[in-house]
Formats: C-alpha cells, sequence, structure tokens
C-alpha cells in the first residue's frame, strides 16, 4: 500500500465514523424542539419529561460526534495538503464560515440550553434548542455547499496555477450542491424519526410510560413517514443532476457500458468490469434508465466505454451501494405505513414493535450507502474533471500514514463501543421520574 491509498482509507474512516452521529444530531435536535416547543405552550409536565429524555440521547450522540468530527478538519493539511493549496480558497471559506458562525452558535447554545433549566424563562430556554437545531443544520449547509464544489465545481477562476474563488453566489446556489444537501437532510430527519419510533416501541412493548413513548412514538412516526417519501422523491431529482454533471457516475451505478438511447434498466444485473459487460442481465425494461435519467425514454445514456479507463469509478462499489441505498429506501416507507396503521396496538404487536428496534441503524446504513456512491462515484477525481485523488495527496511518507490509520481506527472503535452503550444504557432506562 502507498501513501495515497493508506490516506483515501483514513479519510474514509474517519468520513464514514462521523457520519453515524451527524443524522441523528440533525433530526434530533428539530424533533427535541418541538417537544420543548409542547410542552411551553401547554404546561403539560410530561412533555418536559420527554424533551428531557431525548435530550440526553441528543447529548451523548452530539459529543461523541463532535470527537469525531476533529480529526477530519487536520487531514486537509497532513494528508491532503496539495488539494488545500490548489482549492483552498473556495473549499477553506466554506468551512470558514460553518465554524465561525454555525458552529459557533450551536455550541454556544447547546451550553445555555444544558444548564438553563429553571434557571432562564422557559420560552428563552425553548429558543435556545431552535437556535442549536438551526445551527446543526445550517452548519449541514455548508458542509455539503463545500463537498457540493468537489462533486460539479462551479464558481471559480484559475490564477496562478490554483482555483480561486471569484463567485460566492455561484458556489452557495450550486444545483448539485442542492439536490445533495436536500437528499442528506430529508434523510437525516428521516433517520432521527426512525431512532424515535424504535425506542419508543421498545417502552411500549414493554408497557412502561405508555402515555409518554406514545406521544414520541406519533411525533417520530410523522417524521419518518413524511421523510422517508421525500428522500425517496428527492433522490429521483438528484438522480437527474447526477445524469447531467457526473455521466461516468451514473454509467457506473448502473453499470451500463454501451451508449445507446432508450436505454433499458434491468432488475437483475451481474456487472463483468474485468470484460467491459454486464455476466447477467435479467427482466429488462425498456427505455427506463433513459427516463429515469433524464424524464425522456429517449434520451441518449451515455456507456462506460466510452470514457477512458483511467476516468472511470470503480463499478462494483457503485452499483452495490446504489442499489442498497435504493433498496433501503423502498422499505422505509412500507414500514412508515405499518406502523400508521397499528401506532394504536403496538404493545399487543411485539413482533413489530420488535422490527422497528432492529430497524434503528437501517436507515444510517442507507445513509452511507449514499455518501459511497457519491464520493466513489465521484472517482479518480477529488475535485470532478479538476483535480485527480493521485495529484492532491501530501508528500507524506507511508508509515507515517499508516500509524496514525490504526490509531484512528483503535480510537474510533472505543468511541462506537462508547456510543452503542451509553445510548443503550439511557434508552432502556426511560425518562425520569421527577
Amino acid at each position: 500500500m502507498d501513501a495515497l491509498l493508506l490516506s483515501r482509507l483514513q479519510f474514509a474512516v474517519a468520513t464514514f465514523f462521523h457520519f453515524i452521529f451527524v443524522p441523528l444530531t440533525l433530526g434530533l435536535s428539530i424533533m427535541i424542539a418541538i417537544m420543548e416547543t409542547k410542552y411551553v405552550r401547554t404546561g403539560d409536565e410530561e412533555y418536559k419529561r420527554m424533551t428531557k429524555f431525548w435530550g440526553k440521547l441528543f447529548l451523548i450522540n452530539f459529543a461523541i460526534g463532535i470527537v469525531t468530527g476533529i480529526t477530519l478538519e487536520f487531514q486537509f493539511g497532513t494528508n491532503w495538503s496539495r488539494y488545500s493549496a490548489y482549492v483552498g480558497d473556495i473549499f477553506g471559506s466554506l468551512l470558514a464560515i460553518e465554524a465561525t458562525a454555525a458552529f459557533f452558535l450551536e455550541s454556544t447554545f447547546i451550553a445555555v440550553w444544558v444548564f438553563g433549566w429553571n434557571r432562564i424563562g422557559k420560552k428563552f430556554h425553548a429558543v435556545t434548542i431552535w437556535l442549536v437545531a438551526i445551527a446543526s443544520n445550517v452548519s449541514a449547509f455548508w458542509i455539503i455547499m463545500a463537498n457540493g464544489f468537489m462533486q460539479h465545481p462551479v464558481g471559480y477562476v484559475m490564477r496562478n496555477g490554483r482555483a480561486e474563488l471569484e463567485d460566492f453566489i455561484a458556489v452557495i446556489t450550486n444545483p448539485f450542491a442542492w439536490q445533495q444537501f436536500l437528499h442528506v437532510l430529508f434523510g437525516a430527519w428521516m433517520t432521527a424519526g426512525f431512532f424515535v419510533l424504535g425506542v419508543s416501541a421498545y417502552h411500549l412493548m414493554k408497557k412502561n410510560e405508555v402515555s409518554l413513548f406514545r406521544r414520541s412514538f406519533n411525533i417520530g412516526l410523522v417524521f419518518a413517514l413524511v421523510f422517508s417519501v421525500l428522500v425517496a422523491t428527492q433522490g429521483h431529482l438528484h438522480g437527474n443532476e447526477v445524469a447531467k454533471t457526473q455521466p461516468t457516475k451514473l454509467a457506473a451505478m448502473e453499470s451500463h457500458w454501451e451508449t445507446q438511447t432508450n436505454a433499458p434498466m434491468y432488475l437483475i444485473t451481474v456487472p463483468d468490469p474485468e470484460n467491459e459487460r454486464n455476466s447477467v442481465e435479467l427482466l429488462g425494461i425498456p427505455s427506463l434508465l433513459s427516463f429515469l435519467a433524464y424524464s425522456n425514454p429517449d434520451a441518449e445514456v451515455v456507456g462506460l466505454k466510452d470514457f477512458p479507463k483511467e476516468d472511470r469509478p470503480p463499478v462494483w462499489i457503485s452499483f452495490l451501494s446504489f442499489r442498497l441505498m435504493v433498496g433501503l429506501g423502498t422499505l422505509f416507507p412500507l414500514v412508515c405505513l405499518l406502523a400508521w396503521f397499528w401506532r394504536d396496538k403496538l404493545p399487543d404487536k411485539q413482533w413489530f414493535a420488535r422490527l422497528l428496534i432492529w430497524f434503528i441503524p437501517l436507515p444510517i446504513i442507507a445513509l452511507e450507502a449514499g455518501w459511497t456512491l457519491a464520493e466513489v462515484g465521484r472517482q479518480p477525481w477529488i475535485v470532478y474533471g479538476m483535480m485527480r485523488t493521485s495529484d492532491a495527496v501530501s508528500p507524506i511518507d507511508t508509515s507515517q500514514v499508516a500509524i496514525t490509520l490504526v490509531a484512528i481506527t483503535l480510537l474510533y472503535t472505543l468511541l462506537g463501543f462508547a456510543e452503542v452503550y451509553l445510548l443503550k444504557r439511557v434508552a432502556e432506562r426511560g425518562p425520569v421520574t421527577h
């Protein structure tokens, strides 16, 4: 292994582990703000206990998520210094806004929220959690705008051998980045919905705090149902943008080799990248790929063979991650519909309550599969069409990267066990009785 591969593995470990915590932070913060708003409006103490219970789970996830995200910032300087030098004028400005505005606001008011119970007025206390929720989601906006530039670079000009910011508005109105942001946001809010559903189902199955967890269940159900439908619908629009701006990614995720109009989609496909074909193609639907990609059944879809081999993404990873994301995304609304019809019968439907508990990690897996497609499907470019990943790595010794990769993996493994243990312990214990 060379420094390039090890650096890619290290960044992948850090990014994918950190992103486990992000969706729950984005979605659960909004749901807690809604719960506390209900408490302020109604004066119902049960909503206050509910807010504190879910707030504990949120804080555990938030704290560990912050720790796991720190190493990402450092890697741009240690492992990817050539990338930072090349596009730092654009990428760095977006991350600077995120850190100095959104993250600062989030970190400040989460402290006020944690220590402000019974010290500040109820209304202002509710405002603080809304500010935390808004800041968390705005933070995600700036980060995804930065990633969106890597996917579809706009608003820059080349000077002195590096990309410099020319049009800030073009960067933050990048259509690819906005499609990506909405897809992540809807997916995150759906993930939080399933988390609340699963934990609430556990307590309803045990007939513990039935009134409180029935209310929590209903709030989680609305989030899970609405956003599972929205993320699937918006995902189609995002796919249209991918087809327009990243045709190699589209071809790889569909294992589409030959350029053709009226391109079919096969329900069963087995790619054979070595021979530039598919070894199995069954149950083809004529023109469906053309229609889904370009909203036109007669549209031409460019095949992988029309791109140089060195410009093609890894086919198997792109192909499988796309199908895992879509398969789970199709399942989520169906489960939510069952939960809607049986929402008043959960204490008696033990098997379905257990099913909802097992569904807690599945939205995170779907989101991770989506990010795998987004990042691997962009290869071999770190900035699509501008800079190759191989040109972005720092001139660093292989042994140094190997040591930090092992250290980060061990650290994240420990943090992962801590996260699961603490969340499980607090979730099973339930809300305080006073």
